[in-house]
């Protein structure tokens, strides 16, 4: 492992490959005209147009998971998706990481579960993560770094994100406060563009690897003057918890995007050019801060695999789900290398370089799922709602 200090701490890795990934999809679709419908009470006091969470935000969809489902349920099952695709035997997994937002306990760790159920040795390390949208990456990058210095040969980073309760939650507040204006429900609307989701990710050491997707490099930035932006009210855990989240949508755009864009230019230090990437996967947001990010750092959209439109932001495995997904849908490409750009709320940005040569991914699509990555990017509202949505935010 080469570190660069002239490159503001950038990691390249030499023995690290990317073996494969899992993924899982929740069962239930949920439109955001379903929500918006289920806010009739709040959008009529208010005057609030109806589409207008779809034109803000670009998401048509989100998914859920059962009612009560345990975070560790679909957890187990990404992660045993990407160990039984790959072939490495469940014994040579050296390190578990769970690391999404959500999670069964304040303790044990929910990593515990999912050890359990995979079957994996005693010699494991076991642990959570949390860094709210860059769990998952976080996790791959402590991975990463104990197989380059020799000491595991595999290991594994998983999440599962549930949003039902935050959204219904936020559904039931928002009909409940009587006080509420167009400017002070804004801070809540950023809550019903989250999704639920579950990806595992593999990492192993290149000389046992079967596929060679390397992870070449890494860079991180912290600017967290910048985390009252996006705060959750509580620090609960498990299928009953009841969370309520603000966001300042507006300026935790500005100042992800400038994060962003400097994080990218230490990526960029690093010996490669815009050129040089193939395709890059962002955090997924929204359609606003997609263009904002990719116009920003001058990459071209065209090359960018976005989810967001049918599975909202599911948060720490968004990017990865993303990611796992694009390659799926042969979007990512044998031997294309790509960025993945990592944005979390604090404010806190990873990227990551990688090169594909053989992608293994392992994971179901429903019929909802097979058409919607059928789609070309983009799913904007409809047209007849844009003046009057547009009219409305102001």
């Amino acid at each position: 492992m080469q570190h660069n200090c002239e490159s503001e701490f950038a990691v390249r890795f030499e023995r690290v490959a990317i073996e494969s990934l899992g993924f899982v999809l929740p069962p239930h679709v949920v439109s955001s005209a379903d929500l918006e419908r289920q806010l009739t009470p709040v959008y009529d006091r208010l005057r609030l147009p109806q589409g207008r969470l779809e034109l803000m935000s670009g998401i048509s969809e989100r998914r859920f998971w059962d009612p009560g489902e345990a975070i560790g349920k679909p957890s187990s099952e990404s992660a045993r998706l990407a160990i039984e695709s790959s072939g490495i035997d469940p014994q040579d997994v050296g390190c578990l990481i769970h690391a999404s937002v959500c999670r069964d306990y304040l303790e044990p760790a929910t990593a515990c579960r999912v050890h359990a159920e995979l079957g994996l040795g005693p010699q494991c390390w076991v642990y959570d993560v949390s860094n709210a949208c860059l769990g998952l990456l976080s996790g791959m990058v402590q991975i990463a770094t104990m197989i380059e210095h020799g000491v595991i040969k595999a290991g594994l980073v998983v999440g599962t994100e549930s949003s039902r309760n935050l959204v219904e939650s936020t559904i039931q507040s928002l009909n409940q406060n009587l006080g509420l204006t167009r400017r002070t429900i804004k801070p809540s609307f950023a809550s019903l563009t989250i999704g639920s989701g579950s990806c595992a990710i593999l990492l192993v050491d290149r000389e046992y690897s079967r596929t060679d997707n390397q992870l070449l490099s890494c860079v991180a930035r912290a600017e967290c003057q910048h985390h009252q932006l996006c705060q959750s009210d509580t620090d609960r855990a498990g299928a009953d918890m009841q969370p309520l989240m603000e966001t300042d949508s507006e300026q935790l755009l500005h100042a992800g995007v400038s994060v962003g864009v400097k994080t990218f230019e230490q990526l960029l230090s690093e010996g490669f050019t815009r050129d040089e990437f193939d395709g890059t996967v962002c955090h997924q947001v929204g359609a606003t801060h997609r263009r904002l990010m990719l116009d920003s750092l001058d990459m071209p959209s065209e090359n960018d695999f976005s989810t967001f439109q049918w599975l909202g932001n599911t948060g720490s495995v968004a990017l990865p789900t993303a990611l796992a997904l694009g390659l799926k849908a042969e979007r990512i490409k044998p031997d294309q290398k790509v960025a993945l750009l990592g944005i979390g709320s604090g404010i806190n940005s990873v990227m990551l370089s990688t090169l594909w040569k053989q992608p293994l991914v392992a994971g179901d699509l429903d019929d909802n799922a097979v058409a919607n990555l059928e789609l070309a990017d983009g799913n904007p509202a409809a047209p007849r709602f844009r003046a009057e949505c547009e009219a409305s935010i102001s």
